[in-house]
């Protein structure tokens, strides 16, 4: 019985001892780092449509400076926009289908202003180099690999298309042509994942939510007509500074970065 008295004392003081030295050597910042619950967790993956489609389309310019606008948002945290803990920037598609491209890291973009973002982005997308494919699923094959090889897999993850949304699909149907998209690649990354495809139109849009197989993949879609709307007076307000420009911010989340809805689709 004393054995056993004893035995809890010395435990119970040992568990004191451990929480009052975590306590004090946290305050010192010893810990820090570890118990913080303010580092980023986002994984961002931006995909650009440069198939001929798009890309001569009258929405590919509009496309990449809100892009430049929407990457230094979330890059600095203006606006009250999540910072990504990584992001990663590629085109979507290639000249053979499955072709492998490369994808930019968020080094490429998290020092650059606005302009040079845009630069940037019109450097590595450029208007005289066309893909003969947009090829969805390699595009989402690439980031399956990327997730696992860097060990980012559970980290909330949205995956940014801007694209006109229509697949590359030989002698198929409108309808079946969206069944080929397969998302399988991406469903046990994490249990937080979102395709936001942007600059697509209303029908394009309803056949990616009611056609494309998934699971746990949430799917926004937003039309081209009402993406262009960013730059219109009322909402970035002429001479105002971009930090202050709220009616954007809060025209982005709720146009482009609010939450969906779960539909599974077999």
């Amino acid at each position: 019985m004393i054995y056993k008295m004893r035995s809890r004392i010395a435990a119970y003081s040992a568990a004191l001892v451990l929480v009052l030295c975590l306590s004090s050597c946290n305050s010192e910042g010893f810990f820090e780092g570890f118990f913080t619950e303010d580092q980023p967790r986002l994984v961002l993956f931006v995909g650009v449509d440069i198939s001929g489609s798009f890309l001569r389309g009258k929405y590919f310019d509009d496309s990449l400076h809100f892009l430049a606008h929407y990457l230094y948002a979330h890059l600095q945290g203006v606006g009250g926009m999540e910072q990504p803990k990584e992001l990663f920037v590629g085109s979507i598609g290639g000249s053979n289908i499955g072709e492998a491209k490369t994808l930019f890291p968020i080094q490429t973009f998290e020092y650059l202003t606005i302009p040079e973002i845009h630069s940037k982005l019109k450097e590595i997308f450029p208007k005289n180099k066309v893909n003969e494919f947009t090829d969805f699923n390699a595009f989402f094959h690439h980031i399956s690999e990327t997730v696992t090889n860097r060990k980012l897999i559970l980290r909330p993850l949205a995956i940014v298309l801007i694209s006109d949304g229509i697949p590359d699909v030989p002698e198929a149907d409108r309808n079946e042509a969206f069944k080929t998209i397969v998302l399988k690649p991406l469903e046990n990354l994490s249990r937080n994942i979102v395709i936001r495809l942007l600059y697509t139109d209303a029908q394009t849009g309803d056949q990616w939510t009611s056609w494309v197989p998934r699971r746990r993949v949430k799917i926004l879609t937003q039309d081209a007509v009402v993406m262009k709307e960013w730059r219109g007076p009322s909402i970035m307000i002429p001479g105002k500074d971009f930090e202050d420009q709220d009616r954007f911010f809060d025209w982005v989340e709720n146009q482009v970065d609010f939450p969906v809805r779960l539909r599974r689709v077999d």
